[in-house]
């Protein structure tokens, strides 16, 4: 199958568990550099080599990197040539496979903290100079305590003595503190340094282009068959629901289950946007007796949320074997529902809660 408008700049961000590492990819897009995410158990040479990223970034994490078993990557990462970045735990991961110490720190810092910059680099052009004192975001236990040959130190905290470092000639930087969030002065401004400054990245990527891209690849994918969505009326359903449809026209049905815990008018006004605007096929179930029955007597929001997915699965079958003739499964779900979602065992990202959009 042909690539359809090809994106030609990636950054590959690897997750070590992180609850915010949605979050980078989220800056490095608005800076107009296409980025995914992908397990730091998922990346090898074959992996990196398929993606052809322009540079990677490695996440922060939960884990500490002297404990047995946590999160490592491939020594790959380090060896292909590309421009590495490392916030906290990737950049603690980083020094301690590229020969640098990494101890137990009896200084930890978790919220806001103050750096010095001690030095120029890569990652702080035309943002900070030497002396600069910025405010940004910590959230570590360990801490860097010798660097790497070749590495050199451009900022500091108080609980950090490495808080930001540099590798310029092999273009590898490590930053303690989470230049992601919001909390974090000029972080996005950072990222968008490491992307365009030092990887040499033009910009050029837009969601509209991605749409276009996205349609093409549903017609491509379902060709004459046919699509079945299940619609909850929020964003994630919503978005993928009304692409599919521009993609494939009447060869994509919904179903939309009134589960009895909706907003007043809800189920009407979705009925509205979908059916009467969007002119989609929409197939509504009332089971609000079934659901409601089901959780009577429940106060744990965690089995609240195993018996909605579960039921919701059940109820869904019932009307999608009703429809039938479904040739694919159409699920919409945001970055932040899978990484909440996902087990220490079946990947790094330490679990936040159950979804039930996506599975329970």
């Amino acid at each position: 199958m042909a690539k359809l408008l090809p994106v030609s700049e990636k950054i590959l961000i690897i997750d070590f568990g992180s609850q915010v590492t949605q979050l980078i990819a989220r800056r490095i897009r608005e800076s107009g550099v296409y980025s995914e995410i992908h397990p730091c158990f998922r990346i090898d040479q074959a992996f990196v080599e398929d993606f052809d990223p322009m540079a990677i970034i490695l996440s922060g994490g939960p884990a500490s990197v002297m404990s047995d078993g946590a999160p490592t990557i491939d020594p790959v990462v380090f060896e292909v040539g590309l421009p590495v970045m490392g916030i906290c735990y990737g950049e603690q991961l980083m020094c301690q496979m590229l020969g640098g110490t990494v101890e137990d720190s009896s200084h930890q810092e978790f919220g806001r903290a103050i750096l010095e910059v001690t030095d120029h680099c890569g990652l702080f052009h035309r943002v900070w100079l030497p002396g600069t004192v910025p405010e940004v975001w910590m959230s570590h236990g360990d801490r860097v305590t010798a660097l790497p040959e070749g590495f050199r130190t451009v900022a500091t905290s108080p609980g950090a003595p490495f808080a930001a470092i540099a590798d310029e000639e092999r273009k590898f930087y490590g930053v303690q503190f989470h230049p992601e969030v919001v909390h974090s002065q000029d972080g996005a401004r950072l990222l968008s340094n490491f992307v365009h400054h030092v990887a040499g990245c033009r910009g050029d990527w837009t969601m509209a282009a991605f749409r276009a891209a996205e349609i093409e690849k549903v017609r491509e994918q379902v060709g004459g068959g046919r699509v079945i969505c299940g619609l909850s009326g929020g964003v994630d359903s919503s978005v993928a629901a009304v692409l599919i449809h521009e993609a494939i026209g009447d060869q994509l049905n919904c179903i939309f289950v009134d589960h009895g815990l909706l907003r007043a008018g809800e189920v009407e006004e979705v009925e509205q946007i979908f059916r009467d605007r969007f002119n989609i096929s929409l197939v509504v179930r009332d089971a609000k007796e079934m659901f409601l029955d089901k959780l009577q007597g429940v106060s744990d929001p965690e089995t609240k949320r195993k018996i909605i997915g579960a039921t919701f699965i059940d109820v869904f079958e019932e009307e999608a074997a009703k429809v039938g003739g479904a040739d694919f499964l159409a699920q919409g779900t945001l970055y932040p529902d899978v990484i909440e979602s996902v087990s220490p065992f079946g990947g790094p990202s330490a679990t936040i809660k159950s979804h039930h959009n996506v599975g329970g």
